[in-house]
């Protein structure tokens, strides 16, 4: 009797020696949670190039390079990318303008991504009404009031095109918007004529112009407020203002002094430019975004 408990407690302690050794107990990881716009192509969630966006491409690199997170992806809006920092999840995003607001819950790393300025895009046969000339100041747009800028609710342009939404913006010559879609239902109204430009990216732009069959329809003006401020090129990781969100933020800053510089790096977003520009982003890539600290 005495031998078969003998036997069953070595039984036991062997069953729970191996349970402690389980893979998926020794291996758990700690969760980082990347907050992701639905806004081609940042991020491309569905479709043949689904995964295929500059933001999609950047951050693979970045989850190649830290293993030791089990890195999980949500769609939110930019409102619940606030509201998981503000509560202090571990959650980050991979390019966000900083701002003053921001700077309050999150910590941002070195300028994770260099883009060509936002833009506004409006309709081409609309072009005289923005006075025919190919860059406009938006400060004097708004207060003109004469046109109505549909803008993405939260999401932040530029310092310079921010203070001009800022300082001159109002209920009659702003229309914000938030909700699924953002980009694609902003860009429906404006061919609907419910507003008369948005604001965004050169690349944004073309993206869905080309995927809804409207290209030959609009046209991008360059804003000269974002032509005066190199930050309205540069964005950042931004990560919850937390101790994990400090730690991480010096693993990614590591991570960006290597890969920055690599063509893979570079190419995320050199494939959703038109051809004609790359050699000048090439340039612009060099002497502006690798001088980033």
């Amino acid at each position: 009797m005495s031998g078969q408990r003998h036997y069953g407690n070595a039984l036991f302690l062997l069953l729970f020696t191996c349970g402690l050794l389980l893979p998926s107990q020794a291996t758990a990881k700690e969760k980082l949670y990347w907050l992701e716009a639905v806004a081609p192509p940042f991020f491309i969630h569905e479709g043949p190039l689904a995964g295929q966006g500059y933001e999609d491409l950047i951050t693979d690199i970045l989850e190649e390079k830290m293993p030791q997170f089990e890195h999980v992806h949500m769609q939110a809006t930019i409102s619940r990318h606030y509201q998981q920092w503000k509560q202090g999840e571990n959650a980050c995003s991979l390019a966000m303008y900083k701002t003053p607001e921001r700077d309050e819950f999150v910590y941002f790393s070195k300028a994770s991504v260099f883009t060509l300025p936002p833009v506004l895009i409006i309709q081409k046969d609309r072009f005289e009404d923005f006075g025919g000339q190919k860059v406009v100041r938006l400060a004097d747009l708004l207060k003109e009031g004469k046109m109505v800028i549909g803008r993405s609710k939260n999401r932040s342009y530029g310092p310079g095109f921010d203070k001009s939404l800022n300082d001159y913006g109002n209920d009659k010559n702003i229309y914000a918007y938030e909700g699924p879609e953002l980009t694609l239902n902003l860009f429906k109204m404006l061919l609907a004529g419910r507003v008369d430009a948005l604001p965004g990216l050169p690349e944004e732009a073309m993206y869905l112009a080309e995927t809804m069959g409207f290209r030959d329809k609009i046209m991008t003006i360059s804003v000269s407020e974002n032509l005066e401020d190199r930050e309205s090129m540069l964005t950042y990781v931004a990560c919850s203002k937390t101790d994990w969100g400090k730690n991480t933020i010096e693993t990614i800053n590591t991570i960006l002094t290597q890969e920055r510089p690599t063509e893979r790096y570079r190419a995320a977003y050199e494939r959703w430019l038109d051809p004609s520009s790359v050699g000048e982003y090439r340039k612009m890539y060099k002497e502006i975004f690798l001088q980033q600290d």
